[in-house]
């Protein structure tokens, strides 16, 4: 039995459709991201899951129950919103207490269940004070303690992480997926960083304008996009207009201008099944540069100009051409980037390769 099921489930706004005839199958235990840019409908339909919005059309069930008449405060859900939404004038404890308070736990049990909260999130010491004496990884930590002390079925996450600093945003990603496993809750995860995403996630569901682009774990939609979109927003990409000249049995054969033919594995494009225009997927991180006249036996390489350099400290992105196209790599750099204008050799391996069919313009 699935933790959450949406099915065919539309939220209108007025004349808007904020989220299009979405059917989703979330498991029990995992850890699921919805990801996509502003606007794409991940929060509505959160929102949708949790009881702060209705439907327009489909059905939501939770653990097998259909919940879409089922206020919020019988839903069993634990939530932590982009502000925490803490109560000020309340101490620590009785912030993670609040939910327990309606749900007929004797006071004993809920000071025991305070007290493993805060020890689970790492802070057993902090219940006599207020939210205003709390950093902001620590307010994180106890919207998330609220959340999870009153064992809910499914754990919602509205970009939690957004108000920190980047470097506290990267230690509280580990804690949270910490947390997460070991209490086991199945946790739905709303945010735009890719990063995020990728790190936490058992599950990613890719959305853009209330759509679902594609479900499936990080390393399949990040290595094998099924859209141009979700090739573009995860991560960087070299999107080439080439041509599919053969299809075997487990390869696909691809040719294009200034590039060597090669072929690259079928699972590394399934929806190919026949010769024709594709569009050649490239991630800039499997672009290596090289200088020129270096070695290139055994090794796929096309000569490449350096037209611009973004140096990153540890790691350099640079923007190329190759003929008509324009490409950009992500390097490691020992302490000097290649520089603007430099002649060079581009570096790739057909495995690294996707394609996609060419979508048609609307």
């Amino acid at each position: 039995m699935s933790a959450v099921s949406l099915t065919q489930i539309v939220k209108r706004f007025g004349n808007f459709t904020a989220v299009h005839e979405m059917s989703l199958d979330i498991a029990e235990g995992s850890f699921v991201t919805l990801l996509g840019p502003s606007g794409c409908g991940k929060t509505t339909t959160l929102r949708m899951i949790a009881g702060l919005l209705d439907p327009s059309e489909g059905e939501i069930s939770i653990k097998g129950r259909r919940v879409n008449d089922v206020p919020i405060h019988k839903r069993n859900l634990g939530l932590v919103f982009q502000n925490y939404a803490l109560f000020p004038h309340k101490t620590v404890a009785e912030n993670v207490a609040f939910g327990l308070n309606y749900r007929n736990v004797s006071k004993p049990d809920a000071q025991r269940k305070v007290a493993e909260a805060l020890d689970l999130v790492q802070l057993p010491d902090l219940g006599a004070r207020y939210p205003k004496e709390l950093s902001g990884g620590q307010q994180q930590r106890i919207a998330l303690a609220r959340a999870i002390v009153i064992e809910p079925d499914v754990l919602l996450l509205d970009e939690p992480l957004s108000a920190l600093d980047a470097n506290l945003r990267e230690d509280m990603r580990v804690e949270l997926k910490r947390i997460q496993q070991r209490i086991g809750v199945t946790t739905v995860f709303v945010t735009h960083d890719q990063t995020e995403a990728l790190a936490m996630s058992d599950q990613i569901i890719v959305m853009s304008k209330g759509r679902v682009e594609q479900v499936g774990a990080p390393e399949v939609v990040y290595n094998t996009p099924a859209t141009e979109f979700v090739a573009q927003f995860l991560g960087a990409s070299n999107l080439l207009s080439a041509s599919c000249t053969d299809v075997s049995g487990s390869e696909i054969n691809l040719e294009l201008p200034d590039f060597p033919r090669f072929s690259i594995p079928k699972q590394r494009a399934p929806q190919i099944a026949a010769p024709g225009p594709v569009r050649l997927v490239i991630r800039a991180e499997k672009l290596h540069l090289m200088p020129a006249g270096s070695s290139t036996e055994g090794d796929l390489t096309v000569k490449a100009t350096v037209e611009n350099v973004d140096y990153q400290g540890q790691s350099a992105r640079y923007f190329l051409r190759v003929g008509d196209h324009q490409l950009q790599a992500v390097n490691m750099i020992d302490e000097h980037p290649f520089a603007t204008g430099a002649e060079v050799l581009l570096r790739f391996r057909a495995k690294d390769c996707a394609a996609l069919p060419v979508e048609n313009e609307t």
